[in-house]
């Protein structure tokens, strides 16, 4: 159980779970009574920042010292938000999660969307775009669509994804009715911490197996790939290019690192530096930034036309945002993949992969597989989904 400190609020019931959730490394933020949902658009930007500027001032006047922002943005600018400035929360600090056993389910039906050969269909279009000098990158994604026996426990799930990966950023997010998001995401777009900014942006990635040495030699080759070294360059110039005008002093590594999860090891690169003072917040920047190339692509409104022709469903906040921001403009936002969206009987489940030139379409797709994992462990059914 975290330990938790209560602000602007009553304490709450032992037994209640937060209607939202964030872990990270930083600690925990559990929020309750969260009311209606603010969902304009990205796009619709003057709009949407009165509306939250509006709920943080209303929850002023209430009588909270320092309100938070708590939510998602979408992937695709045009498509709703989903935030929130909840009646109160508490900050915790974050602690190991029990282990606990997946709940017994059977699957019913399994779609993905698009499928296999679709999907290489679209990885080869894209190699053609590239040959043609119209695009350097661009992420290409499915979801699979699962109808269980019986529904997902929302609890238990998270529970699993918090045991199975203890070091991601772990997060829980209703989206009306009983749909909810749930993901234990490996990578933070942006924290903001009293004028200190950070990222570690992900790019470049491989599947990591049980045998040591096996391994620890996917790990060499990975870090060792100049595709996967091109890919991962692509996003941190672009991330470069956006943050620099905002700060006083910025540190980028001159070559990436390994990080790596349950199933994948992944090049990052941690970025840090100092914001010139009085500059902007976290939302903003947050909002600059997303989505980078490790989401979307590059050149960014290319790849994003380029998603909208081939993927054939909205991503709405699969490779959004998801986290919280301050009145003071501190906070978290990580990004929105190795997630869920429960729904009663139903899971959707997303997953994507960078394509660049020299991918290949029959391992882009096995990447997806490999990604969707996470999720496919936390509901107990790793080993009855074919991929």
């Amino acid at each position: 159980m975290d330990t938790l400190v209560m602000e602007n609020s009553a304490p709450a019931q032992a037994a209640s779970p937060p209607d939202f959730l964030f872990t990270s490394g930083q600690g925990t933020i559990s929020a309750y009574d969260l009311g209606q949902p603010i969902t304009t658009p990205a796009c619709e930007w003057p709009l949407l920042e009165r509306q939250i500027t509006r709920a943080l001032a209303a929850a002023e006047a209430a009588g909270q010292a320092n309100p938070l922002l708590i939510g998602a943005f979408a992937f695709d600018p045009a498509d709703a938000s989903c935030l929130y400035v909840p009646g109160r929360y508490e900050r915790g600090v974050r602690t190991p999660a029990a282990e606990r056993a997946a709940e017994t389910n059977q699957v019913i039906s399994v779609q993905s969307t698009p499928a296999a050969a679709e999907f290489k269909a679209s990885v080869s279009s894209a190699l053609n775009a590239f040959a043609q000098g119209h695009l350097a990158k661009v992420v290409l994604s499915r979801k699979l669509i699962l109808t269980l026996h019986k529904p997902a426990d929302p609890e238990r799930v998270l529970a699993r994804l918090m045991s199975q990966n203890p070091h991601a950023f772990h997060f829980s997010l209703p989206l009306g009715q009983d749909r909810r998001l749930l993901g234990a995401s490996p990578e933070l777009l942006l924290r903001v911490s009293g004028g200190e900014v950070f990222t570690h942006p992900l790019a470049g990635s491989a599947k990591r197996y049980g045998e040591p040495e096996q391994d620890r030699q996917v790990a060499r080759d990975l870090l060792a790939s100049r595709k996967d070294q091109h890919e991962h360059k692509l996003v941190i110039d672009e991330i470069r290019r956006v943050l620099t005008p905002h700060c006083r002093e910025l540190a980028i590594p001159a070559n990436p690192t390994l990080m790596s999860t349950d199933t994948l090891w992944h090049l990052g690169t941690p970025i840090a530096g100092q914001l010139h003072p009085g500059q902007a917040s976290v939302l903003s920047l947050a909002c600059q930034l997303h989505p980078t190339p490790a989401l979307c692509g590059y050149p960014t409104e290319l790849a994003r036309q380029f998603i909208r022709e081939q993927e054939p469903f909205r991503r709405a906040l699969f490779s959004g945002i998801v986290g919280w921001c301050d009145s003071q403009g501190n906070g978290e936002w990580a990004v929105v993949i190795r997630c869920g969206v429960l729904d009663g009987h139903q899971v959707e489940l997303f997953a994507g992969a960078g394509i660049v030139a020299g991918s290949d379409p029959a391992m882009e797709w096995a990447e997806t597989g490999t990604k969707l994992g996470t999720m496919l462990n936390a509901l107990g059914l790793g080993s009855e989904v074919a991929l």
